[in-house]
């Protein structure tokens, strides 16, 4: 009896569904899933797992829920596997499919809050493996703030000759030019994707691993395993052991994702040159979280934070060849040493940012994946937010260096992100152009779509450094190249993009920070005067009520975003 007193202290949601005479129904219930009389005396650890046969990168979690109810089952807990959905950028990308993607980051954060809030679970385990999966796994625990912990799926091992699904996606542009033949191309499809676990450059997974872990959501070096890998399985053993740790302590989630976590988690994305989806994703993890969180943050941050990692798709290596070092752990320790990082800043681990970095050790040397201090790859961020006549709001634009500094050219405007691709492959795209997708934001989309159809066609049509591309839309985190995207307004909205016509002159400069329409402000107010929105693409189901609910690209792409 007293032992269920103890846990009763620590089972602040579930004694409500399963104590008393009252809830018998509920035990019974619960029974008929393995429940035994000293389980109902447990606190209950809920494992979201988002397992699903519809991309390698999430096809091994059933796995890995398993190994994080061992965990908090062995720790004195009871864990109670459930499932949410996931959806593939990687399969839809290009198709109309692909407007789903970013709606999937809500829904995954709706599905999870729904199922723990009925459930009564006293804790989370969320378990993400790819693009939209992470962050809505990240938005659930912060909307609950109950005790939890989010574990990455892990990276998947690099394809045959180096290569991964970006370089598939390149060989249809190198395929259009003539570079390589049909079967060249389906030799490079065969042996990229060699098996479980997510894209394996710095693309969107990998970076939001990595920034969920310096926010400190998730165990010391979670983002840095691959998903087949004895450690991948420990880490999920330990996270359901945690749970109940954090449980004992009460920390949760919102004590943990603060103001300054954010900032760390937007200086690790810098450092490891991220992708630009990692700007819309903690955006909205922030407002989630109750913390202000802006565009103008990424840029002061970006001020004094330099790129120092050499990955894809900017670089040469992949994230399996960072685990090889040690992964993200010595860069974050080289970063608080510097005092670009917030060490008193609590973890998952119930110990600072700082504890956790006490015994790591620094990167071998020789290595070329993680740049020194003293040899940066840029000086400052990568993730350059633009303003100007064409985006009052703010534009998001990933700048290495490699693609220059500032553009100029004359416009080509597309209504879709097909009707582009098609003009790129067809080969009506030349020197000099600047393309510009519209009509693909949030609301007008809906869904903002991805343009790594185009911007991988572009490249391996040898165009990379040639033409420019902004879009309301966004970009893949495998995306290189002069891109612009999250323009706001957005053209459904009226905004100035939407006032674009062929021929008219862009010129983008990364140094001033600037993106320009060249036409006079009378011109600008002439044409609004003229332009009239579009109807809605959808008018029921899922699409139709994300477009009624979004909010702008600038501040996350929430859908609730509601005045009280």
């Amino acid at each position: 009896m007293s032992e269920h007193k103890i846990m009763t202290k620590k089972r602040k949601y579930s004694k409500a569904v399963v104590d008393g005479v009252e809830q018998a129904p509920a035990r019974a219930m619960l029974r008929a899933v393995g429940f035994k009389d000293e389980d109902f005396a447990k606190p209950q650890v809920g494992v979201a797992s988002t397992w699903s046969m519809v991309t390698p990168c999430n096809m091994h979690i059933d796995q890995l829920a398993k190994a994080s109810v061992m965990g908090a089952d062995a720790a004195g807990g009871k864990g109670v596997v459930f499932n949410t959905i996931t959806v593939s950028d990687g399969i839809s990308n290009g198709t109309e499919g692909m407007k789903y993607s970013l709606v999937s980051r809500e829904v995954i954060a709706d599905s999870i809050e729904t199922v723990v809030g009925c459930q009564g679970f006293d804790g989370v385990v969320a378990i993400g493996g790819c693009d939209k999966n992470m962050p809505g796994c990240l938005l659930a625990l912060a909307r609950l703030n109950r005790p939890g912990i989010f574990v990455y799926g892990g990276t998947i091992q690099p394809g045959k000759g180096h290569t991964d699904i970006i370089s598939v996606f390149e060989a249809v542009g190198a395929h259009a030019k003539g570079d390589l033949d049909l079967i060249q191309v389906k030799q490079i499809e065969e042996t990229a994707i060699p098996g479980p676990g997510s894209c394996g450059g710095m693309y969107t997974a990998n970076t939001m691993a990595s920034a969920i872990e310096a926010l400190g959501m998730s165990l010391p070096n979670s983002s840095a395993q691959e998903a087949v890998s004895q450690s991948k399985l420990e880490d999920c053993q330990r996270a359901g052991a945690q749970v109940l740790e954090l449980i004992e302590l009460d920390l949760k989630p919102r004590d943990i994702m603060t103001r300054k976590a954010f900032e760390n988690a937007i200086t690790i994305v810098i450092a490891l040159a991220g992708s630009t989806n990692a700007v819309l994703h903690l955006l909205a993890a922030a407002h989630t979280a109750g913390v202000e969180l802006t565009l103008e943050d990424f840029e002061l941050i970006g001020q004094r934070v330099p790129v120092l990692a050499d990955l894809r798709p900017s670089g040469r290596y992949m994230m399996s060849e960072l685990i090889e070092i040690g992964g993200i752990q010595p860069l974050m320790k080289t970063l608080l040493n510097r005092g670009l990082l917030h060490g008193e800043c609590m973890t998952v681990t119930g110990k600072t940012l700082a504890e956790n970095l006490e015994q790591t050790v620094e990167y071998p040397s020789g290595q070329r994946i993680i740049r020194s201090m003293s040899d940066p790859i840029k000086s400052d961020s990568h993730l350059v937010v633009l303003r100007g006549n064409l985006a009052p709001e703010g534009a998001v634009a990933k700048i290495t260096g490699k693609e220059g500094l500032c553009f100029r050219g004359k416009a080509r405007v597309f209504h879709s992100e097909e009707l582009c691709l098609q003009a790129i492959l067809e080969g009506s795209i030349v020197a000099g152009d600047v393309l510009v997708i519209r009509y693909e934001g949030p609301k007008g989309g809906p869904g903002m779509r991805e343009m790594l159809s185009p911007t991988s066609a572009i490249v391996g049509k040898g165009l990379g450094n040639e033409v420019a591309l902004i879009t309301d839309g966004r970009f893949s985190g495998g995306s290189h190249g002069f891109v612009v995207g999250h323009i706001t307004p957005e053209a459904q909205v009226g905004g100035p993009i939407a006032l674009v016509w062929d021929g008219d002159y862009i010129t983008i400069d990364a140094e001033a920070k600037t993106i320009e329409l060249e036409l006079s402000v009378s011109e600008l107010e002439v044409r609004k005067a003229h332009w009239q929105a579009p109807g809605p693409r959808y008018t029921r189901g899922v699409l139709a009520k994300y477009a009624k609910t979004v909010s702008s690209a600038s501040r996350g792409a929430v859908t609730d975003l509601f005045e009280v």
